[in-house]
């Protein structure tokens, strides 16, 4: 089966784009705007529209394949490509990918994804987003040529030892972070809340006190609310290096402050996501590194998970060589090719370490299922429910993507 035609179209994401800088300098709020000016280059606004591109692969046979090239809602701070906007790189698929894909057969996912990932153009390779959202209309294509779905086609050419199953998946709530906890709760979410807390005055608090209080309201809820008596969901909370902040980056306490929320989430397990930004990859490494050899040490039921400064496949396994975190956020629209977070999730499972197939809020329903299958077929530990904030679209895309995928596979055993 051969690739016909590479048709472009812009799109909108669930989300924004938001400038990360100017928030953690103290951008004010008007509504759902954030009011001041940008700090990072390329942005017009503090916050403005997330946009997408859509790549439809028509096949010989008609049928048409199709992925979408998505850039995370902090686009173009720790270390990431900048802004992601359609009118600039729809030009750059038309003449520099379509040419190039048009014509290919689809024998091969993997090899496929790989060379256009790694494809450069006058010595640079592409934005992250473009990269992302070619494998994954390359991932359908591929699944469509032989029929059976995205999870199967990973599944095998990747060789994965452990049969395809259900992940847990994790919910975030946004700032939101009540009301959308109690749709995580009425949907017995398997992972919550997120929580976005990214700024140390206004949500965390001088001495992380804001947060605390926030986890002891949520536990309280979870028992108060939930639908099933056997219901005990993981708290993951993304903390986008505020800890770190309020407690001047000191290992020994944020080490106790993490002892004292793993007391108050109690009976629950809890992840805190990000503890720190130090502000560069290398020392990001040994900050986290340092900290959760100290949690370790000290016997803290508290799993860390790394996010800031760890993009790259590379940066993943730098990261897990050095015992940096518990788990690791595989932000999937930051590897590039999709093929990476395959990669990525495998190489964290057989270095022990968490495999969290995420993402951002700033995607689409498309790269939402295509990630799913990727997650399942690689038995990530969780996926993120996206896009968006509202919890309820989130979840039912990536649930139901799951749910799809386990009946034809179940189906054709």
């Amino acid at each position: 089966m051969k690739i016909k035609k590479l048709l472009c179209s812009p799109g909108l994401t669930g989300f924004y784009f938001d400038d990360q800088k100017a928030i953690k300098m103290g951008a004010g709020h008007d509504g759902l705007f954030y009011v001041g000016e940008p700090q990072t280059e390329g942005f017009s606004s503090i916050r403005q529209a997330g946009e997408s591109i859509s790549v439809q692969l028509i096949l010989e046979d008609g049928q048409v394949a199709h992925g979408d090239c998505a850039a995370v809602q902090y686009s173009g701070a720790g270390g990431r490509d900048p802004l992601f906007l359609a009118a600039d790189f729809i030009p750059v698929i038309e003449k520099e990918i379509a040419p190039k894909l048009e014509g290919r057969e689809l024998d091969s996912f993997k090899e496929l994804a790989e060379e256009f990932d790694k494809l450069e153009v006058n010595g640079k390779r592409l934005h992250t987003a473009i990269r992302y959202g070619i494998t994954q209309a390359i991932l359908d294509a591929v699944a469509k040529a032989k029929h059976v779905t995205m999870a199967e086609v990973i599944h095998e050419e990747y060789k994965v030892a452990d049969p395809i199953n259900r992940v847990a998946i994790f919910t975030q709530s946004g700032d939101d972070r009540y009301d959308n906890a109690d749709k995580m709760i009425l949907k017995s979410a398997d992972v919550l809340p997120h929580g976005l807390f990214n700024n140390v005055k206004e949500k965390l608090g001088e001495n992380g006190e804001k947060l605390k209080d926030y986890v002891a309201w949520l536990r309280d809820r979870i028992g108060q609310y939930k639908t099933k008596e056997d219901y005990q969901p993981i708290l993951h909370i993304d903390v986008y290096g505020t800890i770190g902040e309020a407690f001047g980056n000191d290992t020994m306490k944020m080490a106790d402050y993490l002892t004292e929320l793993e007391e108050i989430a109690k009976p629950y397990h809890l992840r805190i996501e990000g503890p720190m930004d130090v502000g560069s990859r290398e020392a990001q490494i040994e900050a986290l590194a340092a900290l959760t050899a100290e949690v370790d040490k000290r016997g803290i039921n508290v799993e860390l998970v790394a996010d800031e400064w760890c993009n790259t496949f590379e940066d993943v396994k730098d990261f897990v060589k050095a015992n940096a975190g518990h788990m690791l956020q595989i932000k999937t629209p930051d590897l590039g090719g999709v093929n990476n977070t395959a990669e990525a999730i495998l190489f964290c499972k057989e270095n022990n370490k968490g495999a969290y197939c995420g993402g951002t809020c700033n995607e689409t329903n498309r790269s939402a299922e295509v990630l799913t299958n990727i997650g399942m077929a690689c038995g990530a530990k969780q996926v993120l429910a996206k896009p968006g904030m509202g919890v309820d679209e989130g979840l039912m895309i990536v649930n139901n993507e799951m749910n799809r995928v386990m009946a034809l596979v179940n189906y054709r055993k």
